[in-house]
């Protein structure tokens, strides 16, 4: 079983979309839940190409979010690199 953690990065892209986009309350119980399978099955996102060769994505608790993430099958840790709106010309992937 991996263990999922979250990048300092990734929590500080959190904090933001929380801010900019009046998240619920609830929101970092909901992006825990949607990482949640990859304890078990760690490669149920999708590929990335390019600069994120390497690296999965994940649709979050809202479609628009997107959780990108790399397995780390070695240690059997799944670390959580960046949370973004993909809807955002501005995405910081």
């Amino acid at each position: 079983m991996a263990r999922v953690e979250l990048a300092e990065a990734a929590a500080e892209d959190l904090e933001r979309l929380i801010r900019t986009h009046s998240l619920p309350p609830d929101t970092k119980e909901r992006v825990k839940r949607c990482l949640r399978p990859l304890e078990t099955f760690p490669y149920i996102g999708a590929s990335l190409s390019g600069r994120w060769e390497g690296f999965r994505f994940l649709l979050g608790p809202w479609r628009w979010m997107l959780i990108v993430y790399e397995y780390i099958e070695e240690d059997e840790r799944v670390v959580v690199a960046t949370n973004q709106d993909g809807r955002s010309s501005q995405m910081h992937l």
